[in-house]
């Protein structure tokens, strides 16, 4: 085996799994070796980070898995299917090895054994929960493995501690946005969701830890951070300071060189006054409020135990709007829960129509492994369940498309991300979270990747918009 060794990094799923793969990354960096770009390079070993959240997630992941091995390569599944299946999934699939969150400090050893043909032991699967104490502030002097919550230790060669704290994250994708996770795990323990059980009980990084890794993402270019966890509106619970995330959010954007933080995944029942004010008055901080709202209907939340309903979200959005006018708005939605009636779905079809969000996402229900909602009776059929979301698949986009027309005629500050064409660039409005809620296309004259800029809007296609700055060029 050669002094370098090459590795390939697949990443599916979900903006966490994104930051771990760069922290793999960034381990295996320190570790010595190569990362190179799986399509355009030949691999000593491909590791696919695998998502496991629904089916068709975790089907993607399995074709990736044997589109990696097709050639004889060296494959390994790590990621939440690898994490929530384990020898399970490597008894089904011989073509890749299989390796758990707790392999991830050690990465580099367990890819060495891969690369010398030394098989794998892959873990028995578990509920992670049980690594941390039931109390959330008893939670500080866990030893458990969380991915994107432990430094590297020793340091790797030729990083002196005068020279800071050593993140081990290396960016895989580059330009001005990265996430920024603030948190791990779930304690909410709804019934149709399996993420506690393989990703753990909630745990909080420390503000200190959150800032010094925005400071280093600054460093390397980024203007805009995306903070990422399973639910942001706990964070600091842990800590002992429920409106942590409240004073995190002014230092995040008081980093040098970061113009623009944006928080995702709020739970409704614990967005609190306080936050509505600091997301809709801080100045870098976008007033950005995708909400995991999942339903309308107040009977059917409390069969998911879930929170809210109708009436509450729409006062929660009428609050949001009142400090600010311009907030943009995102949320998903299951359709065809067990027992769902046709007046529970029409009560959702009423609140879509009149909540006035910028994005959303329409899934259809179906039983996950291990979760207490497989076990409700009342199923529906299947063809019930797909008529249902296409039916709320073209609402949505008729109403996605209204709220972006209601922006003609606005201003709105977009982060150049690409250029297009000569003085064409694409980039997104502070409404426009990455990846997920359409984009801005800005006509333009010499503008900067990187830079935000004010632009008024002309037209809108979809969700997407078109804009033009001050200082336009004839590109239309």
């Amino acid at each position: 085996m050669s002094s370098r060794r090459t590795v390939s990094l697949v990443t599916l799923g979900c903006a966490r799994n994104e930051v771990d793969s760069e922290e793999l990354a960034g381990r295996l960096s320190a570790g010595g070796w190569d990362l190179v770009d799986a399509e355009g390079q030949d691999a000593d070993v491909v590791v696919v980070n695998t998502c496991g959240f629904i089916d068709a997630a975790k089907q993607d992941s399995i074709d990736a898995l044997l589109n990696a091995a097709e050639d004889g390569t060296k494959v390994v599944a790590a990621g939440c299917m690898a994490e929530r299946y384990g020898s399970e999934l490597a008894e089904a699939l011989p073509e890749a090895q299989v390796i758990g969150f707790d392999d991830y400090a050690q990465i580099g050893d367990r890819l060495d054994d891969v690369v010398a043909g030394r098989p794998l032991a892959p873990h028995s699967p578990r509920d992670r929960r049980t690594l941390l104490p039931i109390s959330p502030v008893e939670r500080g002097a866990h030893d458990a493995y969380v991915p994107g919550h432990t430094g590297l230790d020793p340091l790797p060669d030729g990083v002196a501690p005068a020279s800071g704290p050593y993140i081990p994250r290396r960016r895989l994708t580059g330009g001005p946005v990265a996430n920024l996770k603030i948190a791990s795990g779930c304690d909410r323990r709804c019934t149709f969701c399996a993420i506690p059980a393989f990703r753990g009980a909630y745990i909080s990084r420390t503000p200190d830890d959150v800032v010094r890794e925005a400071e280093w993402l600054a460093g390397e270019g980024v203007r805009e951070l995306f903070l990422v966890s399973e639910n942001s509106t706990s964070y600091g619970k842990d800590l002992g300071d429920l409106r942590a995330l409240e004073t995190l959010l002014p230092r995040l954007a008081a980093v040098d060189g970061i113009e623009r933080v944006r928080v995702s995944y709020l739970q409704p029942a614990e967005v609190r006054p306080g936050l509505i004010d600091v997301l809709t008055s801080t100045p870098g901080v976008v007033p950005y409020f995708d909400l995991s709202f999942q339903h309308a209907s107040g009977t059917l939340l409390r069969r998911m135990r879930r929170f809210g309903d109708r009436e509450r979200f729409l006062d929660l959005l009428a609050t949001a709007r009142k400090n600010a006018p311009e907030a943009g708005a995102r949320s998903n939605f299951i359709v065809g829960f067990p027992g769902e009636t046709e007046e529970e779905f029409a009560e959702l079809y009423s609140f879509l129509e009149e909540a006035r969000l910028d994005a959303i996402g329409v899934f259809g229900y179906s039983d996950e492994d291990g979760t207490e909602a497989a076990g409700h009776d009342a199923k529906l059929d299947d063809d019930v369940i797909a008529e249902r979301v296409d039916r709320l698949n073209r609402l949505a986009e008729e109403l996605m498309a209204q709220r972006a027309e209601e922006r003609i005629g606005s201003e709105v500050r977009v982060l150049i991300e690409a250029q297009l064409d000569d003085g064409v660039y694409e980039g997104r409005s502070d409404h426009q979270a990455p990846e997920v809620d359409g984009s801005t296309i800005v006509y333009g004259d010499g503008l900067e990747i990187g830079s935000i800029v004010s632009a008024t809007v002309l037209q809108a296609a979809g969700a997407d918009l078109i804009a033009e700055t001050d200082d336009p060029v004839d590109a239309r």
